[in-house]
């Protein structure tokens, strides 16, 4: 890291035409609601640095360290943060559109109400992360790392989730419309209440997962192990669930019309009261 330089020094450069301050130390520095856009900051030091409301759209802050940074309300449209250091940083309102954060490590970061449309988060680490009411359509997690985070009603609408990690995550009320799961891990997940109309989750874990309420119309379950998860009122009208765990699951006043449940594993599941795949209530097979 360079020496340390003023606000008065580092906007004086910029307004001069220069954009190149990669691995300088701005540790703690007060840039709040400054114009950075396309500036050069690649494994720049700005730790504790508030940059509230700041522009920093097109700029390369790959590898940067920003623990504990204020960067809530600032615009990083199509910034580059690969591999960025981001513990605790706060970034609620912040504009992330197509913002690359592959392999970035945002453990107990505020992302609420952030937009993140588009984003590629891949192999990025959020757990504990805060993304409540953030958007996340179209969004590339896979194989990210989101362990106890808290994604209440955020919209991962035709997000890719593939082989990501979500144990525990909070996702109540959360828009999962279209979005791939295929391989993920939602062990204990709370997803009440969730829309996963045609979500695909094959060969997922929703292991002791709280699906009650949730919105499964259409989705596809194949091969994926929902064994202990709660599925109470559940709607999974035309979902395909061959082949798939629902041992010990609660599936009483679910909706399975039209389901596909070929070698469905029902063993000790609580199916009272649901509809079944012909109409027919699941009381009424039994007699």
């Amino acid at each position: 890291m360079t020496n340390p330089m003023n606000v008065d020094e580092l906007l004086s450069h910029y307004a001069a035409g220069k954009r190149d301050f990669r691995e300088i130390d701005f540790t703690g520095i007060d840039l709040r609601g400054v114009n950075l856009s396309e500036a050069n900051l690649r494994r720049a030091n700005l730790s504790q640095a508030n940059l509230r409301g700041a522009d920093l759209r097109l700029a390369n802050l790959r590898e940067v360290v920003l623990v504990n940074a204020d960067l809530s309300e600032a615009d990083l449209t199509q910034a580059n943060l690969i591999g960025a250091e981001m513990h605790q940083v706060n970034l609620m309102d912040a504009n992330l559109t197509e913002v690359g954060l592959r392999g970035a490590k945002l453990t107990d970061a505020n992302l609420s109400r952030a937009l993140l449309a588009g984003a590629n988060l891949a192999e990025a680490m959020l757990d504990r992360a805060i993304l409540v009411d953030a958007n996340l359509s179209e969004a590339v997690l896979t194989r990210s790392r989101l362990v106890a985070a808290n994604l209440t009603r955020a919209i991962l609408e035709n997000a890719n989730l593939t082989n990501a990690i979500l144990n525990e995550a909070v996702l109540e009320n959360a828009n999962l419309t279209a979005a791939i799961l295929h391989g993920a891990s939602l062990e204990e997940a709370n997803l009440r209440a969730a829309d996963m109309s045609r979500a695909r989750i094959m060969s997922a874990n929703l292991t002791n997962a709280d699906l009650s309420q949730a919105n499964l119309r259409g989705a596809n379950l194949s091969w994926t192990s929902l064994r202990g998860a709660n599925l109470h009122k559940a709607n999974l009208y035309r979902a395909k669930l061959n082949w798939a765990n629902l041992s010990e699951a609660d599936l009483s006043e679910a909706v399975l019309m039209n389901a596909k449940i070929a070698q469905v594993n029902f063993h000790n599941a609580n199916l009272s009261r649901a509809i079944m795949p012909d109409g027919s209530g699941w009381e009424s097979q039994k007699a």
